[in-house]
């Protein structure tokens, strides 16, 4: 019998308490794609009750993207030192208190602040659960959860969007925020129950009382516990946080986090722009949320379907092939003109596309990444990707109000998935470490 537990989680099946965990992470993740769409629902209401601009309302809305960039680079390396499991319940308490206390803000300026507060909860949250999906994993699974675990996010956005939009027509804005704070405490208590400290974050660190701990986790996955643990390595060896920046992460670091950053830029002008894009070639608010829907219904499809063929085809010949097919679409789109049901499957095939690359990024970070920085790495790269996020529809606006035309505008903004393709072909290094 194994005395190792990393290699009891690679080799054996996963268990139904493994199982519920990954779950769990994937309704932690539709909590950001909630939170998108919750405040575009909500700044109609917003704008209409305080009589704010577009300005300042614009404002508002890249509060929330600023304090989830803030949120994964600054909070998230503490999952690798403190543990996923803290990092994840202070981020749901900060996302709770930040959504609850918006639905009292009375002007721009404080619902600014709990916007942040809500971000920097979800920022902090998206790496450790990333971090938890993989190492909650057996070998054979791991892409596959993560995989599952990164559809949380167009899940979110289609379910939460419309109990958002239901809510709307009897509540005012307000029941929008007051919605994710109470359905963000709720899954306290979950973690609590079923979501234990990450095994291999125990194995790295070995605090006090972690033998305990690992056989007691085991023994609720139901496979075999251990009588002693490895030997640690000594303190100067075991790594810290900024190891990503070091020579032999470096590459790594660098080729995920431009990848994800240039591809971000393509992901969010089409998220961003699509409802109002649909709106000026003729067709009704309505039929534009409608399009926008449907791009997300392509990226549920799209995430589940990467995991399901990573094991066989390979995780990082997908991803490449996922954000140059993103390219391609993104450009077709801006040429298809005033045809709904040909704009409804463009953007249900490029949102397939584009969220299958978003998912390979997540599972490539799981995967090069070590334990002692997997927190860190996946933090950096996705606060990196956020600038994308809130450059994506200011710079399309940009271009909008220089005279480019649909076409060129969608070709011009496609070239960041192009480029995130180069980048991905790049060498990268993989860590011999599994855990």
């Amino acid at each position: 019998m194994s005395n190792d537990a990393l290699e009891i989680l690679r080799k054996s099946p996963m268990s139904r308490f493994q199982v519920i965990a990954v779950a769990i992470t994937v309704g932690l993740n539709a909590l950001d794609g909630f939170d998108v769409l919750s405040i575009s629902f909500a700044a109609p209401g917003i704008a209409s009750e305080w009589g704010v601009d577009r300005g300042a309302l614009g404002i508002v809305l890249s509060m929330g993207l600023i304090g989830m960039g803030l949120g994964s680079l600054l909070l998230a390396p503490f999952a690798d030192v403190i543990g996923r499991r803290p990092i994840m319940l202070l981020s749901l308490g900060a996302m709770a208190t930040g959504m609850l206390l918006s639905a009292t803000a009375d002007n721009v300026y404080m619902l600014s602040v709990w916007r942040v507060l809500t971000g920097l909860g979800i920022g902090a949250m998206l790496p450790s659960i990333n971090a938890v999906a993989a190492e909650y994993s057996n070998e054979r699974r791991r892409d596959l959860s993560v995989a599952i675990m990164s559809i949380g996010y167009p899940v979110g956005a289609v379910i939460g969007g419309s109990i958002a939009a239901l809510l709307l027509n009897h509540f005012d804005w307000r029941a929008v925020f007051i919605l994710g704070g109470v359905v963000s405490a709720l899954f306290i208590p979950l973690i609590l129950w079923r979501v234990p400290e990450s095994i291999s974050f125990l194995v790295q660190k070995q605090p006090a009382g972690a033998l305990e701990r690992i056989n007691h986790t085991l023994g609720r996955m139901g496979h075999p516990t251990l009588t002693a643990l490895p030997a640690q390595a000594a303190k100067a060896d075991r790594g810290r946080p900024t190891d990503i920046f070091r020579t032999s992460l470096l590459p790594v670091t660098a080729a995920l986090a431009g990848a994800y950053f240039l591809h971000i830029l393509t992901f969010y002008y089409m998220q961003s722009w699509i409802p109002k894009i649909v709106v000026d070639l003729g067709f009704t608010q309505s039929q534009g949320s409608g399009v926008l829907v449907w791009a997300n219904l392509g990226g549920v499809a799209g995430g589940a379907a990467l995991g399901a063929l990573a094991f066989r085809v390979g995780l990082k010949p997908l991803t490449v092939l996922a954000t140059l097919g993103t390219a391609i679409l993104v450009t077709m789109f801006g040429r298809l003109g005033a045809d709904l049901t040909m704009l409804q499957v463009a953007v249900f095939v490029a949102g397939f596309c584009w969220n299958a690359a978003v998912v390979g990024l997540y599972a490539l970070a799981a995967k090069q990444y070590p334990t002692h920085v997997r927190a860190t790495g996946t933090g950096f790269m996705i606060g990196f990707g956020r600038v994308g996020a809130a450059v994506a529809p200011i710079l399309a606006g940009f271009l909008f109000q220089s005279g480019f035309g649909l076409a060129a505008v969608s070709m011009l903004m496609a070239l960041g998935s192009l480029i995130a393709a180069g980048v991905l072909m790049l060498p990268m290094r993989r860590t011999i470490e599994a855990a």
